[in-house]
């Protein structure tokens, strides 16, 4: 396991769809350069000329490689990105869960920036920015042409000063800003309360550096308020991802020592991996946290919660459990990143990262654009998830990984559920402000949790009245 524990898994803030990338760090440059196209580079060194002496104003020669470095790369799929000093040192900033900047997490939709989710307890998250939001102008400047990097550049900063976000509210038809002042963001990746005697949630929202600690802390917490818990509801709902050894490291707590968790297959030698429940495999430095957790864990009555927003790191821990049959996965089918992301440095301030392998749950399943189905299917609410179909999926995403055969074709079923949820939005907006917000997770109002616990109590569950399977991906002969 040497040669993995110089690798490090990486968390990206801000990426596209909220599935934050599950990625792993390679410090060792490559020099196995494969034999260079001659004619091609001789036409980029020609357009490359013809730029910088034909166009209409001087241009910056740095600016220019840069740029075509970076489109280079963004063509290959939507989580590949280069990585200039600043978005670089910002990427390593996401590790550890502190920034500088309003603590959102966001995607693209038609040229403009779209909320995915407000980070709890963010400046973003106290001013009242809503998931789906969308932002139109940061300061003076108008988003639309913008790339996702340079308007996570424009919202960063330094602390205390402050930034104006235009933002287009959707279900309101409104446009207002919001002033917003930048602040280090210390996202709180793990809670946890005792429901009831017996009956414990825990939830973790990323994964990250202290993620595991935090998990640990939390769940000894628990067990020190109820020592014979008799079921845990775990918690992955709008989990974008992260760490892939905190991933490891939480399905090992709940599993048997050394069974497989998440396997990786692609090209690279060091890219066919199997990740096991084993210290090894998760622990970076010093001892093995999840010793301190008492023996009751591996045994305890165990419901995943999951989402569309449920994606990467969230996945792999939903798909060891589901198939080593540790838990009751419940919700809604999830996102669907199945693909690892390696970072390589190109110098002291600047990195690739770049789509280096699929990742497989431990019966050989990919999940890349297809996501992890629930053993129970369950809405958000009594009445159903009338807008789910309105929410991206990898499958969604503008040249996302197959699952391995051809492109997937677009679902005729799920295209007229997104009309029907158009219409839906449309009536809903009219009703007021706090009627439409949807109950916190882990409220006594979440209809989600509430169907979990009666699941670990053997009670009658209330299965979806909306949701069916994604159709497979159709593969050519």
């Amino acid at each position: 396991m040497g040669q993995k524990l110089r690798i490090a898994g990486w968390i990206s803030l801000g990426a596209l769809a909220g599935a934050l990338t599950t990625v792993q760090l390679q410090a060792v440059a490559r020099n196995n350069f494969s034999p260079l196209p001659l004619e091609e580079l001789q036409q980029l060194a020609a357009v490359f000329s013809m730029v910088k002496s034909d166009y209409v104003e001087p241009v910056d020669e740095k600016k220019l490689i840069t740029e075509a470095i970076s489109g280079m790369v963004a063509s290959l799929d939507p989580h590949s990105a280069y990585f200039d000093k600043k978005t670089f040192k910002e990427f390593r900033e996401g590790t550890t869960g502190r920034f500088v900047g309003v603590g959102i997490e966001i995607s693209q939709e038609d040229g403009l920036v779209k909320v995915v989710s407000p980070i709890e307890g963010s400046p973003a998250d106290r001013a009242g920015l809503k998931p789906n939001d969308l932002i139109t102008k940061i300061d003076d400047t108008v988003v639309k042409g913008l790339s996702l990097n340079e308007a996570v550049k424009r919202m960063r900063g330094e602390p205390n000063t402050r930034v104006v976000l235009t933002i287009f509210r959707k279900d309101e038809n409104r446009t207002f800003p919001v002033t917003i002042v930048r602040e280090e963001i210390r996202t709180q990746s793990v809670r946890a309360r005792l429901i009831e005697p017996g009956y414990a949630w825990l939830r973790v929202s990323q994964f990250q550096e202290r993620t595991v600690e935090d998990f640990v802390t939390r769940l000894e917490g628990l067990y020190k308020q109820d020592p014979n818990l008799k079921g845990l509801v775990l918690d992955l709902r709008n989990d974008p991802g992260g760490l892939l050894d905190a991933a490891v490291a939480l399905s090992a707590a709940f599993l048997p020592e050394n069974v497989t968790v998440v396997s990786t297959n692609g090209q690279l030698a060091e890219s066919k991996f199997t990740y096991r429940a084993s210290p090894q495999h998760y622990v970076r430095r010093g001892a093995d946290p999840l010793k301190r957790l008492p023996a009751a864990v591996k045994s305890v009555p165990l419901v995943v919660l999951v989402n569309e927003g449920s994606a990467s790191a969230s996945e792999i821990v939903a798909g060891a459990l589901q198939d080593h049959k540790r838990a009751t996965i419940m919700g809604s089918q999830t996102f669907g990143k199945g693909s690892v992301q390696t970072v390589r440095p190109l110098g002291p301030d600047t990195g690739l990262k770049i789509t280096t392998a699929r990742y497989f749950t431990p019966n050989g399943r990919s999940i890349q654009a297809k996501g992890i189905m629930p053993d129970v299917l369950v809405d958000e609410t009594a009445e159903g998830s009338p807008f789910a179909a309105l929410r991206s999926r990898e499958a969604d995403l503008e040249k996302h990984l197959s699952a391995g055969g051809s492109p997937e074709a677009k679902d005729p079923a799920r295209e007229k559920a997104r009309e029907e949820a158009l219409k839906k939005l449309e009536e809903a907006s009219r009703k007021p402000a706090d009627q439409r917000r949807p109950p916190e997770f882990g409220s006594d109002k979440d209809f989600q949790l509430a169907q979990a616990i009666n699941q670990l109590k053997g009670r009658p569950v209330l299965v979806s009245k909306t949701q069916a399977p994604r159709a497979e991906p159709k593969k050519e002969n």
